[in-house]
């Protein structure tokens, strides 16, 4: 169910910021990041590294091999694509990549743990079932900072709201 709310999340607020002019997704937000651009980068950042960290360990059918076309996450600010209609088929793609991973995940894949070092070198064990709701937790509290960007320019974002967005709940 998250994943799904999380593809069409993503897609309703991409198709939206797709249609805004550059000039708002180049302005300054003062916010935790710069502009609208970097919070899609920044997004796609964290489930870079975190996808990353699960496919090293073979998690949920994923492999290293899946991130071939991808690419490699290095630091949180990293910027990807400074145009978002180059952005928008990656976010895709990884939306895409989510959804599978998740329809393979089993109890068993939740309860393993994975040992990983964080962007800023320290070495962590969590389980899997943790590395998976941050996964969904990162995209989001950013979509939300997002959000409040968009609302502060005068752009109406529309419904987030779980029920509404996944109407199918989580026994599909």
């Amino acid at each position: 169910m998250m994943s799904l709310y999380n593809e069409r999340m993503n897609k309703q607020l991409m198709d939206l910021c797709l249609a805004l002019p550059v000039d708002t997704l180049e302005r300054e937000t003062n916010s935790f990041f710069p502009n609208i651009i970097s919070y899609w980068n920044h997004i796609l950042f964290g489930d870079l590294i975190l996808l990353g960290r699960i496919a090293s360990n073979e998690i949920g059918q994923l492999t290293f091999k899946d991130f071939d076309k991808f690419p490699s996450p290095k630091f949180p600010q990293d910027i990807y694509h400074n145009q978002l209609t180059e952005l928008a088929p990656l976010r895709q793609q990884v939306d895409e990549l989510i959804n599978t991973y998740c329809v393979n995940l089993t109890e068993e894949d939740c309860d393993k743990f994975i040992t990983y070092s964080t962007t800023e070198g320290d070495l962590i064990s969590k389980s899997v079932a943790d590395v998976t709701q941050h996964l969904f937790n990162h995209q989001t509290h950013h979509r939300g900072q997002l959000t409040c960007v968009l609302s502060q320019f005068g752009v109406d974002y529309g419904c987030m709201d779980l029920p509404v967005i996944v109407s199918e709940g989580s026994r599909r």
